[in-house]
């Protein structure tokens, strides 16, 4: 347990070669870092320092956001002072989903505790979930509607045996359409998830959670730090164009697709993913 605030502790588990550069796996919303697969963790930790957290409200980190709400721009904190706790002074920084959206604010305001930066199943700040104000983007697509429809039964009270079948039917449309959809794989997951968190109900934290100071797009542009996009082609919540609109907008960032890829780390898109991602980081490396 790291404490990154006077109220708040968050769970942390390091993987991989413990002299290695240290590459930190930054999770979406709502989401236990034990989302992260063990074969993407173990791959990456063959050379690296690998490091996944519960962000606060997940896991086995503090919940209190109902008597301390927060800011999702307080997430990116979290993941500065996590490093502090551990005495890293410069990670790789991997982010998914609304972890990109945290990479993407490390980025802006706090380049000098990054060695890289890759994103991916996300969208630029200022546009699509990132865009609380409503002013980003109007061309950029939105989230699927059958997504959209399910989030609205997200905090719902379900026993456990419900919880499960709700997420797998989350799982199967954000896995989209172009790798096949493994109900077990999922399901196994998230029993890993529930056992972890010690409960299977929901977080919705995030969700509540204050979104002002995302506008920040135009920003972007003099990011610095080696950056990767990965395009997930398949991804119903950030659909393309968003991956080329984020690698247009950031400072030198390359975009690599990963094809078949939708909003989940499925067996099937794993082995492309951590090529990608190792790929990226060891030419930072070696650089």
């Amino acid at each position: 347990m790291v404490r990154v605030d006077a109220g708040t502790e968050l769970w942390v588990e390091e993987r991989g070669a413990p002299d290695g550069t240290p590459v930190l796996l930054v999770m979406g919303a709502n989401a236990s870092g034990i989302t992260w697969p063990d074969e993407l963790v173990d791959a990456l930790g063959e050379r690296h320092r690998v490091i996944r957290y519960d962000h606060r409200d997940t896991g086995r980190s503090t919940r209190a956001f109902d008597v301390r709400p927060y800011a999702l721009r307080d997430l990116a904190t979290d993941a500065v002072r996590l490093l502090d706790g551990l005495g890293i002074a410069r990670a790789h920084v991997v982010g998914m989903s609304m972890g990109g959206t945290l990479v993407q604010l490390l980025l802006l305001d706090h380049p000098d505790r990054l060695l890289s930066a890759t994103v991916f199943a996300t969208s630029a700040l200022g546009a699509g979930l990132a865009d609380a104000d409503g002013t980003g983007d109007a061309d950029l697509p939105g989230p699927d509607p059958r997504l959209l429809a399910l989030w609205q039964t997200m905090g719902e009270p379900r026993d456990e045996a419900a919880e499960l079948d709700w997420r797998v039917e989350h799982w199967r449309i954000l896995n989209g359409d172009g790798v096949p959809f493994d109900a077990a794989e999922f399901r196994a997951l998230e029993e890993r998830v529930i056992a972890h968190s010690g409960t299977a109900v929901s977080s919705t934290a995030h969700a509540l959670a204050e979104q002002s100071g995302l506008a920040r797009g135009a920003e972007l542009a003099r990011v610095t730090v080696p950056t990767l996009v990965v395009e997930a082609p398949e991804d119903p919540v950030n659909p393309p164009p968003h991956a080329r609109h984020l690698a247009a907008v950031i400072g030198g960032a390359r975009l690599v697709p990963v094809p078949g890829m939708g909003h989940a780390l499925s067996a099937a898109v794993l082995p492309s993913l951590v090529r990608a991602i190792g790929e990226h980081v060891d030419a930072v490396d070696a650089a």
